[in-house]
């Protein structure tokens, strides 16, 4: 969140319009959306407001659910923005650094919903850094590539990894897929399907995958993210054994919301 205020706080007026990869979402509504969940992470009542019936991209409860922090925010001027955003980040900081509470803990999650306080924080580490990136994007001021928040990420991304490749692109089982990701942050992840089909991750290579998918970090973690489509990125990945199927999974590969 520091870095996000470093990024957004010189910003003129009309920069605040900019659009970002995340669909549907300016500048503007990336840093309200920030602000709403960490206020909602601090135990703030959540704003009373009717979304607008013209939102094209709100289609579910979810999407109306963070909707909400962000379309309330639509007008706010800069400086109003920039300065709920530092108050923001002195009541977070102090509430973290005085956290005393059980990482199981019960707190409240999207929807009314419960999740443990150790899950809450990583999701949130996930979200901010994510919301950096397209910031970053949309500035055209990259960086923190291989910041903690990053690892915070590849791990929960990698947590999707057995749904794309077993589910959604229907790998065949007793089969292997390798992920090969270099840059700011390098790992190899071998995702093997058993022969019910059920898939794991690990990070012991595999002698003979049915494909291995070669990219950098930035382009995992856009394609993971949803910010862009295989299509857009084909050039920038290397794709070795069953094409067909590596061109399933990289069809198919957000694991976001």
């Amino acid at each position: 969140m520091e870095a996000i205020s470093e990024l957004v706080t010189p910003l003129p007026e009309g920069q605040w319009n900019l659009a970002t990869p995340c669909p549907a979402w300016s500048v503007r509504d990336i840093v309200s959306h920030v602000i709403g969940l960490d206020c909602e992470m601090l135990g703030d009542p959540r704003p009373i407001h009717t979304l607008p019936r013209d939102l094209y991209h709100v289609t579910n409860e979810s999407q109306r659910y963070m909707e909400m922090q962000v379309d309330v925010r639509r007008h706010h001027t800069a400086p109003e923005m920039t300065s709920e955003l530092e108050y923001t980040i002195i009541r977070r900081s102090r509430q973290l650094r005085n956290e005393s509470r059980d990482p199981s803990t019960k707190v409240r999650g999207p929807l009314g919903s419960e999740q443990t306080l150790e899950l809450a924080t990583r999701l949130r580490a996930f979200d901010v850094w994510v919301h950096e990136q397209d910031l970053r994007v949309a500035l055209r001021r990259p960086g923190n590539l291989d910041s903690p928040g990053a690892y915070v990420t590849r791990d929960l991304l990698l947590h999707g990894l057995p749904k794309v490749v077993a589910e959604k692109a229907g790998a065949p089982a007793n089969s292997a897929v390798v992920f090969d990701v270099g840059g700011p942050v390098e790992f190899l992840r071998t995702v093997r399907v058993d022969a019910e089909g059920k898939a794991t991750v690990d990070s012991a290579p595999s002698l003979g995958p049915i494909v291995t998918i070669g990219m950098d970090w930035d382009t995992y973690f856009r394609l993971a993210c949803g910010r862009v489509t295989y299509a857009a990125v084909k050039d920038r990945v290397k794709v070795e054994g069953d094409l067909e199927l590596g061109d399933a999974i990289l069809s198919d590969f957000a694991v976001t919301p």
